[in-house]
């Protein structure tokens, strides 16, 4: 008889800690979160204040952020949210040279605001896409001799990617990202890549 019992108390810890995770969903209400990775970007006859900068020239560096976002759980499977994030990156200057005058364009931060949609493969672990709005600021500098002219401007863009987060704690989740996000206007160029590492901390 006590084996029955221990055996019936057996099967409801584990029947409860099956259930558990279909209960207590992890990707459903608000989170904040914090992310560092690798970033390449590629320039090319940059729009500023003075006209066109003549970079060509593709630079990699480090870039980390910070997030917040709210997502909610749709039939246990699905996933839709939004987020919004800032993100810096460094050494991620290009610099060019034309005619003894010297060209820098120096992207000082970014922004975006996104949608995002996924599929629950398990109760922890969540493939996604998103998509959405980015903007960079973007310092351009000339130098001529003993003439320096500098200013700012802010790049208008939009932003793509795909990634995979999951469930690693009680109210954390970590997640690995590819983004692209293409700025400016015209014939120039500045399409940055993106591979990303978070965390989330979930209210």
């Amino acid at each position: 008889m006590r084996i029955l019992s221990k055996v019936a108390f057996a099967a409801a810890v584990g029947g409860s800690f099956l259930a558990t995770p279909a209960l207590a969903a992890p990707f459903n209400g608000p989170y904040v979160g914090a992310q560092v990775g690798w970033q390449s970007e590629k320039m090319r006859d940059v729009k500023s204040s003075f006209g066109t900068i003549p970079v060509n020239d593709t630079k990699e560096s480090i870039t980390s952020g910070v997030f917040v976002g709210y997502d909610a759980t749709i039939d246990r499977r699905f996933v839709v949210g939004a987020e919004a994030g800032v993100d810096l990156a460094s050494d991620d200057e290009v610099q060019a040279s034309l005619a003894g005058t010297n060209y820098s364009v120096d992207p000082k931060y970014s922004f975006d605001v996104t949608a995002r949609a996924g599929y629950l493969v398990d109760p922890k672990t969540l493939l996604y896409v998103r998509g959405g709005y980015t903007n960079a600021r973007v310092r351009a500098t000339i130098v001529n001799g003993t003439a320096i002219e500098s200013a700012s401007r802010s790049e208008d863009g939009w932003l793509a990617g795909a990634g995979v987060e999951r469930q690693v704690a009680q109210n954390v989740t970590a997640r690995l990202e590819y983004r692209f996000s293409k700025f400016g206007e015209g014939d120039g160029k500045d399409d940055r890549h993106r591979v990303l590492a978070g965390l989330s901390y979930r209210f």
